[in-house]
């Protein structure tokens, strides 16, 4: 492992792109494989038990950092796979305790929709450094500053290495003036270590990245700059290159079969390609495949989807939608009976995102475009119904907004959306006070899930306990076998498939 943990979290300083062969430039690799990859790919629906065969190759990689949790890991764990995501941060910290996990905060909303109070925050932040994160970044949606400066403050006061992000996206509003603009707030309100450029939607081309990172350069100084994209254009491989050329120092990357598709690309491709175009990465390129292999087998015993690269789309650039939310909206215009709307509710996403002033679509504001636009063409008349999300939106409660609202979409917005919702967003009242007197026997980090999750997942999530922390490779009929056989309550089991039978009876008190 390269260096201390100290000695690690400070900024490397960059080596001009012309340095010299004897002297070859070092782009390091921030890996997504065990967050945003499959995210991508498996709905989030990696099992801690997934994880913990392969952290001992994690730890001896030489990755700059690994991507672990951002908000979506800790709602998919408690409320589908029933696991205690803060038990998974501490699991994966020991089994790789050399390596530095990455968690990333979405705004002020973290697991929610709606922003939480200001000490809730500082809360999430303080229990993500107590369970061992020692690099914390945030993004906003809007790229308004103000609504992530705090928590990145706090994370750096505890002494975490801190990233900014950079949501990007295609828009007549987002310019690379937007982008320095909001860089340089992160640098001099924060005193962030590092700019992340946060592509979601996998937008970038070459010729965008031309002018986008000389510009960021030119703020950021010596500070690293990551370069985060997707590859659901196709384009992304080519991308990251030609970042790297111009200034990029540390790129997101996942490990094949979790890489191509929705999520990042391929570290074995880039790296490769990177060292042939004269430039050092040092990731032990044996272990990564050890670790594909892994996943390899997981996706092919469990029916996992792997990552295949996409032919490019120039509609995309238009819709601008993840992947993962077209299929939802084909299995909701087929359940209206309203299949062959499908192409009409994706222009009908950009219209709502242009007369929305061009939110970037990603969580929450692509489910807010997505959900209208639905609306407005199962319904056949335009915001005749308003989600309280979006009035809120328009209105202002999630931050400030890059554009004017269309004039017409407005009026009708406040027209139809809830009058419960005040025209002006009120201040946000503290809360960690009375969430600790409301669960008196729980801990900090239970309350916080209690607070961001309604109704009894939490209660169901904790029944689900011990977490299961072995994965088998046996086959499924194997392991399924072998659970069966060692019940408590004695018991036959008896299987039989065509000409295969088998029997087998349980003596396991």
């Amino acid at each position: 492992m390269r260096g201390s943990m100290d000695e690690q979290s400070g900024a490397r300083a960059r080596v001009p792109a012309d340095a010299s062969a004897a002297s070859p430039r070092e782009i390091r690799v921030i890996d997504t494989t065990l967050r945003d990859a499959h995210q991508c790919l498996w709905a989030t629906r990696m099992r801690t038990a997934h994880m913990l065969p392969v952290l001992d190759r994690f730890d001896r990689v030489g990755f700059e950092s690994v991507d672990l949790m951002g908000t979506i890991q800790f709602d998919v764990c408690v409320r589908y796979l029933k696991e205690n995501p803060w038990e998974r941060v501490r699991r994966v910290h020991a089994g790789a305790p050399n390596t530095r996990f990455r968690s990333l905060i979405r705004s002020k909303n973290i697991v929610a929709f709606d922003f939480l109070p200001d000490d809730v925050i500082d809360l999430w932040v303080d229990r993500l450094y107590a369970n061992g994160f020692r690099v914390i970044g945030a993004f906003d949606g809007l790229n308004d500053v103000d609504n992530i400066v705090g928590g990145l403050k706090r994370a750096k006061a505890h002494g975490a290495y801190t990233f900014g992000a950079l949501s990007y996206c295609e828009s007549p509003v987002h310019n690379d003036a937007l982008f320095v603009r909001t860089a340089k707030a992160l640098i001099e309100r924060a005193d962030v270590d590092a700019i992340m450029i946060k592509d979601a939607g996998g937008l970038l081309t070459v010729d965008r990245i031309r002018t986008l990172v000389p510009a960021l350069r030119e703020v950021v100084g010596n500070r690293p700059l990551e370069l985060h994209s997707h590859c659901l254009t196709g384009l992304a491989p080519l991308v990251y290159l030609e970042g790297a050329r111009l200034g990029c120092d540390q790129l997101h990357l996942s490990i094949k079969p979790l890489a191509n598709g929705a999520a990042q690309p391929a570290v074995q491709t880039v790296a490769r390609n990177l060292r042939e175009q004269g430039y050092r990465v040092d990731v032990d390129d044996g272990l990564i495949d050890e670790i594909g292999a892994h996943f390899a087998d997981i996706a092919e015993r469990e029916g996992k989807p792997v990552g295949v690269p996409l032919e490019y789309d120039a509609f995309h650039y238009e819709h601008q939608i993840p992947g993962g939310m077209l299929s939802n909206f084909r299995a909701q215009l087929a359940v209206a009976g309203l299949s062959d709307k499908f192409d009409e509710l994706l222009r009908e996403c950009a219209r709502v995102r242009r007369e929305l002033a061009y939110p970037i679509m990603i969580t929450p504001f692509s489910q807010f475009v997505g959900t209208q636009a639905v609306l407005n063409v199962v319904h056949g008349e335009r915001y005749r119904i308003v989600p309280n999300e979006v009035k809120k939106y328009a209105l202002g409660y999630y931050g400030k907004l890059l554009g004017p609202v269309d004039p017409e979409a407005l009026d009708r917005i406040v027209e139809n959306g809830s009058r419960d919702i005040a025209l002006e967003p009120r201040p946000l009242a503290p809360a960690v006070e009375a969430l600790r007197a409301k669960y008196p026997d729980a801990g900090d980090d239970e309350r916080l899930l209690r607070f961001m999750l309604a109704g009894t997942q939490v209660d169901e999530m904790l029944a689900a306990q011990p977490m299961d922390t072995q994965y088998s490779a046996a086959s499924p009929i194997v392991d399924l076998v072998e659970k069966l056989v060692h019940r408590r309550k004695p018991g036959r089991v008896y299987i039989r498939k065509g000409d295969f039978e088998f029997s087998a009876t349980s003596n396991a008190g």
